[in-house]
């Protein structure tokens, strides 16, 4: 994924207002980030425990999401396996992230979900850059390229669903 800018990201965003995209806490860290290693550009907000921003190229468009997930989550049939990248990972690793849809079905309240790592590294844990907690990945058949290719048709599908 190329560098991107505040201005950029803020711009991104599909399924929020103007003014909530303005207010969206962005990484400060931007310059910093591995660009190379990133397929999307994903991040918690720290005032906000329970929301969470993904944005990345699809194309030549930048589309970025504001999500949801619910911290803490109990039960025995917890998620444990990303959707994306299928890193296995201990109790709270994987989140439910629910999107708000774009447009006036998001704004009559409807919202599509995706099981992804709680802490949106899903790029990292692919190319072996951040290891789980609990040390699991899949030994896949498949390169590197093949992985990627699914994770982000897999965030595509997911996407299209925002945009619906």
């Amino acid at each position: 994924m190329r560098t991107l800018t505040e201005q950029e990201i803020r711009a991104s965003f599909v399924n929020c207002s103007k003014g909530e995209a303005k207010r969206v806490a962005v990484p400060r860290d931007l310059d910093a980030l591995p660009w190379g290693d990133l397929d999307f550009l994903g991040w918690r907000d720290p005032g906000a425990p329970d929301r969470s921003y993904l944005v990345t190229e699809l194309g030549d468009t930048l589309t970025g999401v504001t999500m949801r997930f619910q911290q803490g989550q109990r039960g025995f049939f917890q998620r444990s396996l990303c959707s994306l990248c299928l890193t296995g990972h201990p109790r709270g690793g994987v989140s439910l992230m629910t999107a708000r849809k774009a447009g006036p079905a998001g704004r009559e309240g409807n919202s599509v979900g995706l099981y992804m790592c709680t802490d949106l590294a899903c790029s990292l844990y692919l190319r072996g850059k951040k290891v789980s907690q609990s040390g699991a990945r899949y030994e896949e058949s498949l390169t590197l390229e093949e992985q990627v290719a699914r994770a982000m048709e897999h965030l595509s599908a997911f996407l299209a669903k925002v945009t619906a």
